[in-house]
């Protein structure tokens, strides 16, 4: 009988946010496998977890999924960590869970802390519906694509973002038109120092300018508020866009990020199947 692959949630700060079932987990598993093991060790020595601890990141993930999959088929349970929070959130994982899956291991989530979870819902911001970011690039087109996108979202979004580029992120999103939305800067969550600040985002930009927040970071924005957008008006704009040369995803970016255009119908007028 094959082993069970356990998702183990970790504390994001506080120590005591580590649950008994993790606790439990962790010791009876053959193996603990996580991104940072000196940083780990801290934790497990904290609750006297002396399972065997393997080393499982970015650079090396590819060689280990193999490895950890054969002994998860030979009947022997691991169990995945992540540096803080839960596992596979902007961190590595999805190679071994879809792994496992694909062997037919049992693959269970062990819930508890969440940076993302603990922003939101201490952020005041809606949360019917809300979207997670990650870490958003840092240059190029592909910044400017997921900048546009938090910008034309409907609904809270959140994003992670290292403190001392907070004030460049908060930046951008007020230069693609969301300076008055409202916004939360959330850092070192259940640690000590937790912080709120809210605002609007050049409020919040001016401030992270002035002072780089320090620590963990994460990002809650409200949403944008439905602007009724004529689509023969939006289809004149396509058009005076690319007679001044633009190309279809600039065409698609400028009605989105200037004229409030949903994404998917800015797709479609910038590439001429709404004409």
């Amino acid at each position: 009988m094959a082993g069970t692959l356990f998702l183990v949630s970790t504390p994001i700060g506080n120590l005591g946010d580590m649950s008994h079932r993790a606790v439990e987990v962790l010791s009876s598993a053959a193996l603990i496998v996580a991104e940072d093991t000196r940083h780990s060790r801290r934790l497990l020595d904290h609750y006297g977890i002396s399972t065997p601890v393997s080393s499982y990141h970015e650079h090396n993930e590819a060689k280990e999924t193999p490895r950890l999959v054969a002994r998860l088929r030979k009947g022997d349970s691991i169990a995945l960590i992540s540096d803080a929070g839960t596992p596979l959130i902007s961190d590595p994982g999805s190679r071994l869970v879809e792994a496992a899956v694909e062997a037919g291991v049992p693959v269970v989530p062990v819930p508890g802390a969440s940076s993302v979870m603990a922003a939101l819902v201490a952020s005041g911001m809606p949360l019917e519906r809300f979207t997670f970011f990650g870490f958003i690039p840092r240059k190029g087109r592909e910044r400017s694509a997921a900048i546009g996108d938090v910008v034309s979202s409907p609904w809270t979004t959140v994003l992670f973002e290292a403190g001392n580029r907070v004030g460049a992120t908060l930046s951008a999103l007020a230069s693609a038109g969301a300076a008055e939305r409202k916004a939360v800067v959330a850092r070192e969550l259940t640690k000590q120092f937790e912080e709120f600040r809210r605002g609007t985002i050049a409020e919040l930009a001016l401030a992270a300018a002035e002072t780089a927040p320090r620590g963990e970071v994460v990002l809650v924005i409200s949403g944008a508020e439905e602007r009724e957008v004529a689509v023969d008006d939006l289809v004149v704009a396509a058009q005076r866009a690319r007679d001044e040369g633009l190309s279809a995803r600039d065409v698609m970016e400028h009605l989105t990020q200037n004229l409030g255009a949903p994404r998917n119908l800015a797709y479609r007028i910038a590439h001429g199947s709404d004409e």
